[in-house]
């Protein structure tokens, strides 16, 4: 069994994948963690906080981004792979390259996550070789021009899931068909690429659809500009002029948390996040209250299957009663 799917069916809670980029121009901390050093320490205090797993990519994805070459990212990542392996930790590598997640594979990362559907095959058998999990999100166009692509057929009808659904569907068909085991891909929708504020919310909302499909699902909400978006509509429709301002990226942690807790009460395996302990610290909140609640319902049934009981017992018993005085 693949570090992934022993960390899914051992799982007590929701799965977190804590974030590190050893990029200079991603939009939320791009070249915070470019040197070595900073970035085996941030994976210190990822794993300390109760990150279950690093995901690791030298290629920024914010809108607009440019592609990198491939021996350019695996400069920029170095040996953060290795030193997270060394630390124990479950190993994801954030890339499109094929050559990228195979230098990764090679260094002990166990997991290849993907923000394009057009390697499905090429990336599944790659995977299939190694022994390694895919992490498939649904995304459309290139980075450079993604906003472009966000018009779905069903939109008019508020059935992005549906579409969503569909595509990432095909892609994980060819995956399946290049040899990936069903048992080691995972789905995430993609929140934010190649889909509007509205659409990633209506994701949040109806990802309890898209678990249907029968995979995990994976999130990434984390800092994204939908939820300044979300966060600021709300704010002026109440008449906050202050709230109504879009937040930036690093004012977006509250909003990350309830988007996380929002995804996780739908059926969401796992999610991906910058801040590991708030996420951390909320996800096993809402267990334990989840937990009193369990506990609560099933004493609530035992007591009425109590009551419920000795009223049977007279009901059973009333014609026989019944018939006793009129045969009297």
């Amino acid at each position: 069994m693949s570090p992934l799917r022993m960390l899914l069916e051992r799982r007590r809670s929701v799965v977190i994948m804590g974030v590190l980029n050893r990029t200079p121009d991603s939009f939320s901390d791009g070249g915070r963690f470019a040197d070595e050093d900073t970035a085996l320490a941030q994976i210190d205090a990822m794993l300390s906080e109760g990150a279950d797993m690093i995901d690791i990519g030298a290629e920024s994805t914010r809108p607009g981004a440019q592609p990198v070459p491939d021996d350019e990212q695996i400069a920029r990542i170095g040996g953060s792979v290795r030193g997270a392996v060394r630390r124990g930790a479950v190993v994801s590598i954030d890339t499109t390259s094929p050559v990228v997640a195979a230098r990764a594979l090679d260094d002990g990362a166990a997991v290849v996550n993907t923000i394009s559907l057009d390697g499905a095959a090429e990336l599944g058998a790659l995977c299939a070789r190694r022994g390694a999990s895919l992490v498939l999100m649904h995304s459309r166009g290139p980075m450079s021009a993604m906003a472009g692509f966000s018009a779905y057929p069903d939109d008019a009808y508020g059935d992005v899931v549906a579409d969503v659904a569909r595509e990432w569907s095909s892609a994980a068909e060819r995956a399946l068909e290049a040899g990936l085991p069903r048992s080691e891909l995972v789905l995430d929708p993609g929140l934010g690429f190649a889909k509007n504020a509205r659409q990633s919310l209506e994701l949040c909302a109806r990802l309890d659809e898209l678990c249907a499909l029968g995979f995990p699902v994976l999130v990434g909400p984390s800092r994204k500009s939908f939820l300044a978006r979300a966060a600021a509509a709300e704010a002026a429709e109440r008449g906050d002029g202050a709230g109504a301002a879009l937040a930036p990226p690093s004012e977006r942690l509250g909003a990350t948390v309830a988007a996380a807790l929002a995804c996780a009460a739908r059926g969401a395996a796992a999610v991906r996040v910058h801040d590991v302990r708030p996420v951390r610290q909320a996800l096993d909140v809402m267990r334990a209250i989840d937990r009193v609640t369990d506990r609560v319902t099933d004493r609530v049934n035992d007591r009425a299957n109590d009551r419920a009981g000795p009223r049977e017992r007279r009901g059973a018993g009333a014609p026989l009663t019944q018939g006793a005085r009129g045969d009297g």
